[in-house]
């Protein structure tokens, strides 16, 4: 196995060199992405049982494969674990699981009840929200029982503790606590997802990452906010994303002056119209911390990169473990990029259209990993002034990604 993987190392670094990719620095970049998750992820779901002319066959594939068709891969890829991560997870949480160990008896969440929040307020154009009584009953473990218990199952679980990075602004870092695979999925980001349409309601805007630094963005243009979800809980509640920052929805005196202005102009978002938000989700999740992950101090090398990861909302049954909420609801707004502004380019897109998707991020292993402290490359901008302990891995990289 450690041959086969360095076999996959030389061909990470070999087809980022491709002139195959694109000349826009930007999208090569993404490409380059791309073609390492679908050589990790490709790898992880081989299993142990990997023998080298199928790793032979998955880097001729990554040579060979569109654009489309990697991305496409991936997706099935990480589908594919977080599917399982979930089923496990219905194993010990879930009375009526056919084969769940007798861990204790389940009760009821109907103490979880919703509550109004100006976050929910505002969002608006939900899907209708299940009341107390629909509830489905699950065990009353603790966030740390979950976690032991989906160790045992999986090989490794997730931990926050005191960064072991030398810089007084280190705070608390992410660790792993077990063994994973190169390719496995380590960590989910969660929070508040908003589209490019509703960026002038991230708590802040324009200055959003003034004071939260619990942000991340996809290639795409989506923005994740994780502030909110803090260290999670310990029940399946209902959601609504609310926390201990008052903001208002309308805009500032700030906001409507110059490029804002043009912004706001460009992009007006969908008028909520008042109704309630939430989802039921599984606020005990372990492995929903991947915005507890440090980025890696001078001369260390980062252990997991994030991949964009489009969660069908067909999969009803998985809904509970993903822990993300869509700002505005499931509908979809038509937008384009023109530079480094988006706007408006039609109305709400149809189901089919936007594809029924959550558009999240996870976190892969980019090697194998053991009861260590989970390192993200945060690739920061280099256009603006960047924090003393921010060391670039790749400087290259970095301007290729905000270019």
């Amino acid at each position: 196995m450690a041959f086969l993987f360095r076999k996959f190392q030389e061909a990470v670094k070999t087809l980022a060199r491709s002139p195959a990719f694109a000349r826009d620095p930007r999208h090569l970049q993404f490409e380059a992405d791309v073609n390492r998750l679908f050589l990790y992820t490709s790898y992880n779901r081989l299993g142990a049982n990997v023998e080298e002319k199928d790793a032979d066959e998955i880097i001729e594939m990554a040579n060979k494969a569109s654009l489309s068709d990697q991305q496409k891969q991936v997706q099935e890829n990480i589908h594919f674990q977080v599917k399982d991560i979930c089923g496990l997870m219905d194993e010990i949480l879930c009375p009526d699981v056919t084969g769940t160990p007798n861990i204790g008896p389940a009760v009821s969440n109907t103490q979880n009840a919703p509550r109004r929040s100006g976050l929910g307020l505002a969002v608006g154009r939900t899907t209708s929200i299940p009341q107390p009584e629909q509830f489905p009953e699950t065990r009353p473990l603790t966030c740390k029982q979950l976690s032991q218990h989906l160790k045992d199952r999986m090989g490794y679980t997730l931990d926050i503790k005191p960064s072991q990075i030398p810089h007084k602004e280190a705070g608390n870092g992410l660790f792993i606590n077990g063994e994973a695979n190169v390719g496995s999925v380590i960590a989910i980001y969660p929070g508040v997802i908003y589209s490019p349409a509703y960026y002038r309601y991230i708590p802040g805007y324009p200055r959003v990452d003034a004071t939260n630094s619990y942000l991340i963005t996809r290639y795409d243009g989506t923005v994740i906010n994780a502030r909110p979800w803090g260290f999670g809980g310990e029940n399946r509640e209902l959601w609504d994303g609310s926390y201990e920052l008052e903001y208002s929805t309308t805009p500032s005196d700030d906001i409507k002056q110059g490029s804002d202005q043009f912004w706001k102009m460009l992009s007006k978002p969908v008028e909520s119209d008042g109704r309630r938000f939430g989802e039921l989700l599984e606020r005990r999740n372990p492995l929903a911390f991947g915005h507890f992950a440090n980025h890696p101090p001078k001369g260390a090398e980062p252990n997991v990169m994030v991949c964009p990861y489009d969660f069908p909302v067909s999969e009803s049954d998985m809904r509970v473990y993903i822990p993300n909420l869509v700002f505005g609801g499931q509908e979809s707004v038509r937008m384009k990029r023109f530079g480094s502004f988006w706007f408006r380019s039609g109305g709400l897109a149809t189901g089919e259209e936007s594809g029924a998707v959550i558009k999240a991020l996870v976190l892969v292993s980019t090697r194998a990993i053991e009861d260590e402290e989970v390192l993200l490359n945060y690739r920061l901008s280099n256009s603006k002034r960047r924090p003393s302990w921010y060391f670039p891995v790749d400087e290259e990289e970095d301007r290729r990604r905000w270019s």
